[in-house]
């Protein structure tokens, strides 16, 4: 059979990095990204892009591992060549901080993360308010930069990139053979997903350069993290929310919040306010599923519904959709993979 044709829809950081997975495993595949909003426009834009695990209470606990060691390791692998600066990427150190001792001193990704500790009581000093906290050191991506490098990727095997409002996955059957939607909030609509839904978060991108390590208060609503050129404030989660307006309240509080988890913020300048609507379920929907119409089948993945969590798990949840794409592929008629897997 001709190379099977991939439509991938959604250009954020789970699209874009599903998409590479597919060319990688499956080299044969004619890969096209499909998207009404590409970078700087997409929602993980707005995100800070720290690899910090979010937990998902519907998925095994070692399967979340497996994802975030997958991604870690891609991303180590990328801060320590000599595309780390194009690509946004560096490691960066700091502390999550406790009012009082969480129930679980030692969180599941300690050990994938560098130099993981317990916070000195020196060290807490820094924090009068915080009774015990953690220290490591992790990756932090920029988002802008890393979403245009993975495109700068893609575009060099052959994918190609078109700008595309998909309102039914249906639509594109005639064109392709199989079809990944990692659409993240915009699920919502496209497959009528009612257990995805939006958590806002606003945050302050500021220029304060004299701020090198990240802090983040361990209820994770309010945190620090310096990237290359900007530090990112933040922030809120309003569960339900679908409101892209900033909220200069939500400014003032948020400035405020970092300000006394660090004094030296006060100082900081060129105050730029981003909303995004993080795609949120209990589990990440990553599965194949087939759709029939009159005798038609149309093979599908789905990869969405990252939340908060999605740069932390990107790479690992994209190899896993781009092995269902090969299942999906060896099941089409005449197909030369059928054999082999």
């Amino acid at each position: 059979m001709a190379a099977p044709k991939v439509a991938v829809v959604g250009a954020g950081v789970i699209g874009l990095s599903t998409a590479l997975c597919i060319t990688e495993t499956c080299p044969s595949c004619s890969v096209t990204v499909l998207s009404d909003q590409f970078s700087p426009n997409t929602t993980s834009d707005v995100a800070a892009g720290m690899l910090i695990p979010h937990t998902y209470p519907g998925t095994p606990i070692h399967v979340q591992k497996q994802w975030f060691k997958e991604t870690f390791t891609f991303l180590f692998a990328i801060s320590n060549s000599p595309e780390a600066s194009e690509a946004g990427i560096h490691l960066v150190s700091g502390w999550q901080v406790f009012k009082n001792t969480p129930k679980e001193e030692l969180p599941f990704w300690s050990d994938v993360v560098l130099g993981f500790r317990p916070m000195s009581e020196a060290e807490l000093q820094k924090f009068p308010e915080h009774r015990f906290g953690q220290t490591f050191t992790t990756l932090k991506c920029d988002c802008p930069p890393y979403l245009l490098w993975l495109e700068k990727r893609l575009k060099a095997t052959g994918v190609q990139m078109h700008t595309r409002k998909v309102a039914d996955l249906w639509d594109l059957h005639s064109e392709y053979n199989v079809v990944v939607n990692c659409a993240g909030i915009g699920a919502h609509q496209l497959v009528g997903d009612e257990k995805l839904f939006p958590v806002r978060g606003q945050v302050l991108k500021v220029h304060a350069p004299w701020v090198k390590n990240f802090i983040r208060d361990g209820d994770g609503l309010t945190y620090i993290y310096p990237g290359i050129h900007r530090v990112t404030l933040g922030g809120t989660r309003e569960k339900g929310s679908w409101s892209l307006s900033p909220d200069p309240g939500t400014t003032k509080d948020i400035f405020d919040r970092c300000c006394s988890l660090e004094p030296a913020l006060r100082g900081a300048r060129d105050i730029e306010v981003k909303v995004g609507l993080r795609p949120s379920r209990r589990c990440v929907r990553l599965q194949r599923e087939v759709l029939s119409r009159g005798g038609v089948k149309f093979p599908v993945v789905h990869n969405y519904g990252h939340g908060a969590g999605g740069f932390s798990v990107q790479r690992g949840t994209a190899k896993e959709a781009a092995r269902l794409v090969g299942e999906c592929i060896a099941t089409l008629p005449g197909s030369s993979l059928r054999a082999k897997l």
